[in-house]
């Protein structure tokens, strides 16, 4: 089963992440650091940056993955994953700086996973689930004489 939707943002993470890898790649050059942050608050910014995103992005995919396989494709499930990946650039900017980037940057995010995550128990438990019966006749095996 193809899920666009998962598939898309994903895609859009993987290239999110190597874009705030590259941010401190760079802020370690600048430095001269190498190994750890060295005390550095641009580096130990960017570098939180980073692990933030790392920490919330799993999350995310997973839900709209699985929300997309209860519920299928659809538009607002579409802005959900555009807008957390907008959110975690703002973080990011906001974290260098940025006026209320951070702030816009974690309430989307915190607002994308609630969402995503009420609606995953909103499909187990509010949806209709039809009842199954399966008949179990007895099989009897007769020794062979």
């Amino acid at each position: 089963m193809l899920l666009p939707i998962s598939l898309t943002i994903a895609a859009g993470a993987a290239l999110l992440n190597l874009w705030l890898t590259v941010r401190v790649g760079r802020v370690r050059t600048q430095e001269k650091v190498f190994v750890g942050d060295g005390g550095s608050e641009p580096l130990i910014r960017r570098m939180r940056a980073h692990s933030n995103y790392i920490e919330n992005t799993p999350f995310v995919l997973v839900l709209l993955a699985l929300v997309e396989l209860g519920l299928g494709s659809s538009l607002w499930l579409w802005a959900a994953g555009a807008l957390y990946l907008a959110g975690r650039v703002a973080h990011a900017l906001g974290m260098d700086g940025l006026r209320g980037a951070r702030l816009a940057g974690t309430v989307i995010t915190m607002l994308t996973q609630l969402g995503l995550a009420i609606t995953a128990l909103g499909i187990v438990y509010l949806t209709p689930a039809s009842v199954t019966t399966t008949e179990i006749t007895e099989t009897v095996v007769a020794a062979p004489k």
